[in-house]
């Protein structure tokens, strides 16, 4: 066994669900906070580009990203311009696909735990004088925290097992975009199933680590 070739893409894997998950809970606290509960002209519309990743294959999100990240684009060549590198073909392109993946299930996840806040508690904490930060994170945040540590939890676990998009716009460099999913297809492709084996017991190992965290702090 070759020890670096294993924890390579574990380590890997391990900081792009991290960041992901931190990433990708920030923006759909934010976001699913401002649409819970409200109806406005063209929220459908928006609520379907929202979720819109978590319908679509993988490869077709990292197609789209492709073209958007590419060095023909705008934001790719501003960001070459900047830094002398592409965005493409690096482990920071892998974040940025597992968030847009990973997004649509925390949002939706959060915005039901929103939803289930009593409004009525709310309204207490404003009239007792409390501003709207305070409501949110005295009121609104501990009783929405189950469907929080929730949507957490599933921003990690899809930013460790990503592979469609991933592959498309971070491919895959052993020991620079390699992550455990894409490693465990070319194992399995290569015949050497003890290594795909090894890759697929530290996945496990990993998501139960990380729900038993979870649920002892709920």
């Amino acid at each position: 066994m070759n020890w670096t070739e294993f924890f390579a893409p574990v380590w890997l894997s391990v900081k792009i669900a991290v960041i992901t998950s931190i990433i990708v809970f920030i923006l759909a606290t934010c976001v699913a906070k401002l649409m819970a509960g409200r109806k406005f002209p063209g929220y459908s519309l928006l609520e379907t580009v929202l979720m819109l990743p978590l319908v679509l294959p993988p490869t077709v999100v990292g197609f789209v990203l492709l073209v958007i990240l590419g060095r023909r684009s705008w934001i790719g060549e501003l960001y070459e311009r900047f830094t002398e590198q592409t965005i493409l073909f690096t482990w920071g392109s892998a974040v940025i696909a597992a968030v847009v993946v990973a997004f649509p299930l925390v949002y939706r996840t959060v915005k039901a735990g929103f939803e289930e806040v009593d409004r009525d508690l709310e309204n207490a904490a404003r009239a007792q004088g409390a501003s709207e930060l305070q409501v949110l994170w005295y009121v609104t945040l501990p009783l929405a925290s189950r469907a929080l540590a929730a949507g957490f939890v599933l921003g990690f676990a899809r930013g460790l097992g990503e592979f469609g998009a991933t592959i498309m716009v971070a491919g895959n460099i052993p020991g620079r975009t390699q992550t455990v999913p894409t490693a465990i297809y070319v194992a399995v492709d290569g015949g050497n199933m003890t290594l795909a084996w090894m890759w697929v017991i530290s996945i496990i190992v990993i998501s139960a680590l990380m729900l038993m965290f979870v649920n002892r702090r709920s």
